[in-house]
């Protein structure tokens, strides 16, 4: 037990340190190839390898969900889930079409790659929901 509350703490370290030096980063877009962008943003939680760290991030490599929808996937990075942090003010359209790219092809992955013009109208869609009052189905919420 006590091992597992160390793993615990030290993967929540990690993402710590992690998230803030993504939060700090002057430069909104980066213009790097996918692959470097892995590497310098995605690689200390997903590993190299994209093999994650079992129970504290999940790999890359073999995912379904990862070489799924492209809408989906992107969603992650431009919204956050579970442990993911959000990448929407840290990266571009096109960063985060690269990086995305790079992953649904990497490590045996075989999706199609993301375009910037298709990460775009995904940020759009999600922009305009998170502001929107109406209720799911249009209805008042009776």
């Amino acid at each position: 037990m006590k091992t597992i509350w160390k793993g615990m703490l030290f993967a929540g370290l990690l993402a710590s340190s992690v998230a803030s030096s993504l939060v700090s980063s002057p430069a909104l877009a980066e213009d790097l190839d996918g692959a470097t962008l892995f590497r310098k943003r995605c690689s200390a939680c997903h590993q190299p390898d994209g093999q994650g760290i079992p129970g504290a991030f999940p790999a890359l490599a073999g995912n379904a969900f990862v070489q799924g929808d492209g809408d989906a996937v992107a969603s992650v990075l431009l919204s956050g889930r579970g442990g993911m942090p959000n990448f929407s003010g840290q990266l571009a359209d096109r960063d985060i079409a690269a990086v995305l790219s790079f992953v649904r092809s990497s490590w045996g992955n075989q999706a199609p790659p993301l375009s910037a013009e298709q990460v775009a109208a995904l940020r759009a869609r999600l922009h305009a929901n998170a502001y929107d009052p109406a209720p799911p189905g249009g209805g008042r919420g009776h």
